[in-house]
């Protein structure tokens, strides 16, 4: 078990969770989770079963947290989860998102879930580097008799085809108030809950910035929503660029629209967008120069590669 106490360095979990896909620390926020489960219990209580076996037919589901609860914009911005995903999705993306809030609350009888990658849901064979950094907090104690989430240590490596033996695939048990990190290539899935307690863990999901959200943040927290929210969570959530073109609105950055909402002529953000334009070129556009083509004779005319970042907060026409 990759299990590591609250007081772990940084360094030290981001190495864990590399070599095994999966990191469980200990008891690092048990009082933001008390509180979150708190504030989250009427929707528990109220929530309705899932409909296929995959949602689970014994499992309630909550979704649109952020909302919801206090606590849960406290966990979504914790940050040693932050500097975990700086480490994981940082080197292939300029900005990352929350992905998805959701609540799984398995009832006394609840079956194992189907074994899966969260990252089946992007077109990328595995394995590959990864799209999501998943995490799940303890709201109850997870044990292996009331579901603790199923996991498949270094299953993030494996090739696409290659199934699990029984005997690989552990269950990740901690108190409440811990957090299960993992990558999107890991294979895992909810337990059989064979106990006569719930189990009730909280669900946030991170994900490259230039990728579609599960959950989608925009209808879930819209600006009348997200204004209340603190600003590294509003970008978090995507109202922020994902990139020196991704995301503007009106030729500006989302997040400051929704401290002064306007349409009239586009607020220059030069210093945001010089930074994304510096993220991406070190994975995306490289330093290597265009050469003429077998086929052709002539000068070859250099590629201004900072130029895209300027031409998007200049209008929509200065790219023709």
């Amino acid at each position: 078990m990759a299990t590591l106490p609250a007081d772990t360095a940084v360094d030290t979990i981001a190495e864990a969770l590399a070599e095994a896909g999966y990191v469980i620390v200990e008891r690092l926020a048990p009082d933001i989770t008390e509180l979150a489960f708190e504030q989250l219990k009427a929707d528990i209580d109220g929530a309705v079963v899932g409909h296929t076996p995959f949602l689970g037919e014994r499992t309630k589901r909550v979704s649109s947290l952020l909302r919801r609860s206090t606590a849960v914009r406290d966990l979504a911005v914790h940050p040693t989860v932050l500097a975990l995903a700086d480490r994981v999705l940082q080197p292939n993306c300029a900005r990352y998102q929350l992905n998805y809030t959701g609540i799984m609350h398995l009832l006394p009888g609840a079956p194992a879930q189907e074994l899966h990658r969260d990252g089946d849901i992007y077109p990328f064979r595995h394995p590959s580097p990864p799209t999501q950094m998943p995490t799940m907090w303890a709201l109850s104690d997870f044990t292996a008799a009331n579901g603790a989430t199923q996991l498949v240590p270094g299953s993030h490596r494996w090739d696409e085809a290659r199934a699990p033996f029984a005997d690989e695939i552990i269950a990740a048990e901690m108190p409440a108030g811990s957090v299960l990190i993992y990558v999107s290539g890991t294979i895992h899935g909810g337990g059989v809950n064979l106990s006569d307690l719930d189990r009730t863990g909280l669900a946030l999901h991170y994900s490259l910035g230039w990728l579609r959200q599960e959950e989608n943040q925009y209808l879930t927290n819209p600006p009348e929503v997200a204004r209340e929210f603190p600003e590294r969570l509003q970008r978090l959530i995507g109202y922020d660029f994902g990139a020196p073109y991704l995301g503007f609105v009106n030729g500006d950055s989302p997040q400051r629209l929704l401290i002064e909402p306007h349409d009239g002529p586009a607020n220059r953000s030069n210093p945001e967008v010089d930074a994304l334009a510096s993220a991406i070129e070190r994975y995306q556009w490289g330093n290597v120069a265009p050469v003429a083509t077998p086929e052709r004779d002539g000068e070859v005319i250099s590629l201004n590669r900072g130029a895209i970042a300027e031409s998007v907060i200049t209008g929509p026409n200065s790219t023709s």
